[in-house]
Order: C-alpha cells, then sequence, then structure tokens
C-alpha cells in the first residue's frame, strides 16, 4: 500500500514540480518526473529516518549511561 501511496503523491508532485521550475512537459513526463521523484525521495527519507534513528538510539544510550554514572556518584560513591 505504500507504494500505491508514492505513486499517488507522486503524479501530483510531479505536476507540481513542473509548475515551480516552469518547465513545460506533457502528462505522462509529469507523472513519470513526480512517480520517479517519490519513489527515490521515499527511499531516501526511510534511509535517512533509519540512520538517523539508529543515531538518536546511541545518543540516548550515552544519555542514560551519563545519568547512571551521576547518580552511582552522588549516591552510592559517596557511602
Amino acid at each position: 500500500m505504500g507504494v500505491v501511496m508514492l505513486i499517488i503523491i507522486g503524479a501530483a508532485a510531479g505536476f507540481l514540480a513542473t509548475r515551480l521550475m516552469k518547465i513545460e512537459a506533457d502528462i505522462v513526463t509529469t507523472v513519470a518526473i513526480g512517480i520517479a521523484g517519490a519513489l527515490i525521495g521515499g527511499l531516501v527519507l526511510r534511509m535517512l529516518l533509519t540512520v538517523m534513528g539508529a543515531f538518536a538510539g546511541l545518543i540516548g544510550a550515552v544519555l542514560g549511561a551519563m545519568v547512571l554514572i551521576w547518580l552511582w556518584q552522588t549516591y552510592i560513591q559517596k557511602k
């Protein structure tokens, strides 16, 4: 279902992109540009979100470890 949505959105995106960039193209070319752009953009965005998700997990893990070290130094090591 995700690919179908990308195709539908891509058709609209192709129309908007050709108008914004002032390119005169027939309907088939406009839709093809939009669909290809949506597929490429969707894949790139998903890849970036995956990479950033893993990076966010690393940052969360480091922050969690820092909080535990602070708690350990403040309450346990003090005794």
